[in-house]
């Protein structure tokens, strides 16, 4: 399997830029240059964690914040970056005939725009609708010249932990569309860095019932200098930070590093991990899975017998679809029947 791995990894190694390591403090600060950009970082992110419930929050939004032409749904999004196209944020909406459920979909890094339509229709057909979002610097968003979405994980330390944050607005700001739609129950799904990106916004918004986190792990920095995916970004990181630096610059965008929040944390989710995955190792999910369980956090844990690439292949795609699609049916089905003897 680790072997399928790195094969599938390196059919498209030409095309990834290693890109020189940057602080890329412009994009968290409002124009001034600190003179000690290591400790302008750590202290950006100490004060982050001080306060991640404002730094995830988005500006209250506005009937005519959205446009809708009944398939595509567009929105400014909540931060404002240097790449106009990447501003506007662009998701496929999937409705379903019961308008009472929904599930916002966050893809993974470099997803096409296509990937995830599949399983929107599967959630279609057992009355869930879905909003499939688009990633900042993804598909209609990327900036002219990138083939690649490059910039939303890379060795510019800044502009990766904005990326971020914007992806969790992003899902934030899509709900309120949807609760304003007469939607009552929202749910999230995210996979890889998506995976990440919904678990920022599950455990900030409390409006989310449920969520589904297909690949998880705790920190940031530690995937993307053992993956191998992100194996070209680590060479460029390395020519400035250690592990553990990479690890404290990456800090507030780490779902370890928000750990308190699942004190009480009692909406159900499912975590499914590859037993295989030499992007998100196995070891490091299970120091997630193991800060879920010491909050007691009603999570279910799903363990797939494939890797990072080969999940969306055949058996596996059908195994994991099957997963998130019966987890929100079965979960939204018993709190109808509590309400109903209630």
């Amino acid at each position: 399997m680790h072997n399928l791995e790195r094969r599938i990894h390196g059919r498209d190694i030409d095309r990834r830029t290693s890109r020189p390591f940057e602080w890329g403090l412009e994009f968290l600060t409002n124009g001034h240059s600190p003179h000690d950009p290591r400790d302008f970082i750590r202290r950006y992110n100490i004060e982050v964690l001080a306060d991640s419930e404002g730094f995830f929050t988005p500006q209250p939004s506005l009937k005519s914040d959205f446009e809708f032409d009944g398939f595509w749904l567009r929105f400014t999004s909540g931060i404002t970056t240097p790449y106009e196209k990447n501003n506007q944020v662009h998701a496929r909406f999937f409705p379903a005939r019961d308008n009472d459920l929904a599930v916002i979909i966050s893809p993974h890094w470099n997803a096409k725009q296509d990937t995830y339509i599949a399983l929107c229709r599967l959630l279609n057909r057992f009355g869930i609708s879905a909003l499939r979002l688009s990633l900042p610097y993804h598909d209609r968003r990327m900036p002219e010249g990138l083939t690649r979405a490059d910039y939303m994980i890379s060795a510019n330390i800044g502009r990766t932990i904005q990326a971020v944050r914007q992806a969790v607005l992003d899902i934030r700001r899509s709900a309120d569309w949807l609760f304003a739609r007469g939607f009552k129950r929202v749910g999230v799904m995210g996979s890889s860095v998506g995976s990440c990106v919904s678990w920022l916004a599950f455990i900030h918004d409390e409006r989310l019932e449920a969520g589904v986190f297909n690949m998880v792990s705790g920190w940031f920095g530690d995937v993307v200098w053992r993956a191998l995916t992100t194996s070209h970004i680590r060479r460029a990181l390395e020519t400035e930070l250690t592990a553990e630096e990479v690890r404290e610059v990456w800090k507030s965008i780490s779902p370890s590093a928000h750990a308190s929040r699942l004190q009480g944390l009692r909406r159900p989710a499912l975590l499914i991990s590859a037993m295989y995955d030499l992007t998100f190792p196995p070891d490091l999910t299970q120091i997630f899975i193991n800060e879920c369980e010491r909050h007691g956090v009603p999570a279910r844990k799903v363990f797939l017998p494939c890797g990072h690439y080969t999940i969306a292949h055949t058996p596996f795609k059908y195994m994991d679809a099957w997963h998130i699609v019966n987890f929100f049916r079965r979960i939204w089905r018993e709190e109808r029947k509590r309400n109903k003897r209630k």
